[in-house]
């Protein structure tokens, strides 16, 4: 199973993905997580162009192109051999974050994202997507808090954050078989067991659908 996070900057993602595979691990299932961008030799030398902040004047049609390429990479290299060694897979974002900020944060034509998402993933799409969701104000106080200095990405403005977080809410409306929406307000441990709930679930779908129809 492939199974993707998304959220604006400091919505908890990292924190979840981490429960989440400890949960999935201590169950016997063999996990690998990547990261975009990163992942691979490759994607991470496009990382860090991407994040550093002194390359404040990179076009948005460069950082699309930049995400894309490593993600391409990390699709080939790692993330289908994994997938076709029937392991599961977990990522810290994937397409979806493109669509959300170079589409509606940059403002990038959608269309034309979403031509290049399907050559850059060769083909694949995640099982599942989690959206955590946080208000831009509680990501502010969060970011606030770690203390740390933050990247190129993390620079833009309000206006910029809420159009992410719009085109994730769109992305959820128009994918609701495979988006699901966490309210990244509620305590860890909450929104811990939402997610493990709701993996568990389909993978029981998944396994009663190779023993072929029954009765309930």
């Amino acid at each position: 199973m492939f199974i993707t996070f998304e959220g604006i900057d400091f919505s908890g993602k990292t924190t979840q993905i981490t429960a989440f595979t400890k949960q999935l691990r201590a169950c016997g299932g063999e996990v690998v997580l990547v990261r975009e961008p990163g992942g691979t030799t490759i994607s991470e030398e496009i990382r860090s162009l991407l994040l550093d902040p002194a390359y404040d004047s990179m076009d948005a049609v460069t950082e699309f192109l930049l995400f894309s390429s490593s993600r391409s990479q990390l699709v080939r290299e790692t993330i289908l051999p994994t997938l076709q060694d029937g392991k599961h897979v977990i990522a810290d974002r994937f397409f979806d974050s493109s669509t959300a900020y170079q589409g509606y944060g940059r403002g990038l034509n959608i269309d034309d994202i979403l031509h290049v998402h399907h050559l850059a993933t060769h083909g694949l799409s995640p099982d599942i997507t989690f959206f955590i969701d946080i208000t831009l104000e509680e990501s502010y106080r969060r970011r606030a808090q770690l203390g740390r200095e933050i990247d190129r990405m993390e620079r833009a403005d309000d206006a910029f954050f809420e159009r992410v977080r719009t085109g994730y809410l769109h992305l959820l409306e128009t994918n609701p078989q495979r988006f699901v929406r966490i309210d990244g307000m509620n305590d860890e441990q909450r929104i811990s067991d939402l997610i493990w709930t709701e993996v568990s679930s389909r993978l029981v779908e998944g396994e009663d659908s190779k023993e072929g129809p029954h009765e309930k």
